[in-house]
């Protein structure tokens, strides 16, 4: 075992990591809004009848209640209702404002030719949506865009110009693009804040092929989604009892990942019975990465907090990247996800 002393000490809820050329800070475990009015693949409204507005009312408290306030959606999550879902609940408790992180994202469309007005129009329907004045942290969804990384950049500085954004990030950029738009946006006075990406121990690749490192280098702050492969990493489902076919990120047969959950329950058990996603999320924080896990319910939101305030030593995080899984670019993200 490796001297706890030589180690870096439990991440806390009370952690605060600065986001580059802004006067913003995030807790190291956020949360994924992805699925707050999703039919489709989380089955709000639809198949899901347990899931409804008033869960995620008690999710939402739990979070902020754990010191877990930075909040991720985008303009296209339930067709812009995960947005407006924090609006309502953001109108439910005026004083928690101050307190939390609201992150969103720009989808930039390959016929968004003039970018900087769909950029800053989407940017303020975002806004309204959310009922915010700013938005703290905004994202370029994805590199799908025609245009230029210095086209991008004029975009977002117009929108930090026009004060509807703090911060300015990217989702889903490989190395050589996230250092292509840090270059374009610090040539006009602003810093790449974030580089969202699929990370998890069922797709490894970020780390593999050096983004995590670049991120580091240039002070962007990785945000993991699907940082517990859209559930495949909680226990849950088995290969006798698989999760759903829409949740297609970190799709691996499940027999390999039942190997890595038996892994997690492992050393789960060895740190006061922690569960499998709380190890799992623990292991993203380890590498350097502020995972952003899905809360549909006060459960989950409980669940996910347990992953701070504790760490593993460097001999278990070595056990999981032994099972770990590379992952692959399925069919629908080979167009924009980095790799």
């Amino acid at each position: 075992m490796t001297d706890s002393h030589s180690r870096p000490s439990a991440p806390q809820p009370t952690d605060r990591i600065t986001l580059a050329g802004a006067d913003i800070a995030i807790p190291p475990l956020g949360v994924g809004t992805w699925a707050w009015g999703d039919k489709k693949t989380w089955g709000m409204g639809g198949y899901d009848s347990s899931y409804t507005e008033e869960t995620i009312l008690d999710a939402w408290q739990a979070c902020v209640a754990a010191g877990v306030v930075l909040f991720d959606t985008a303009e296209v999550y339930g067709g812009g209702e995960s947005e407006r879902i924090i609006g309502r609940l953001l109108a439910h408790d005026s004083g928690v404002r101050d307190r939390v992180v609201i992150a969103s994202k720009f989808m930039p469309s390959p016929w968004k030719v003039a970018v900087t007005s769909a950029l800053v129009a989407a940017a303020r329907a975002s806004a309204e949506r959310l009922g915010i004045a700013s938005i703290d942290l905004y994202q370029i969804h994805g590199p799908i865009s025609f245009r230029s990384h210095s086209a991008l950049a004029d975009a977002l500085a117009a929108a930090h110009a026009e004060g509807l954004v703090k911060a300015v990030g990217v989702s889903n950029y490989s190395v050589k693009e996230t250092r292509s738009m840090d270059a374009a946006l610090r040539a006009r006075g602003l810093r790449l804040a974030s580089n969202q990406i699929e990370f998890s121990l069922l797709r490894t690749m970020p780390e593999k092929v050096g983004l995590l490192d670049c991120c580091a280098e240039l002070g962007v702050v990785p945000l993991a989604y699907s940082p517990i492969g859209q559930g495949r990493l909680t226990g849950k489902y088995s290969a006798a009892n698989p999760p759903p076919a829409s949740r297609s990120f970190s799709n691996h047969p499940m027999a390999d990942v039942d190997t890595v959950v038996a892994e997690l329950r492992r050393i789960g058990a060895a740190h006061d019975g922690r569960t499998p996603s709380q190890v799992a999320l623990a292991w993203i924080m380890a590498k350097g990465a502020v995972p952003i896990p899905g809360a549909k319910n006060r459960t989950q939101a409980v669940d996910n907090a347990g992953s701070l305030g504790w760490r593993m030593d460097d001999d278990e995080v070595a056990a999981l990247d032994a099972v770990a899984l590379y992952g692959r670019r399925g069919i629908a993200q080979r167009f924009w996800q980095h790799g």
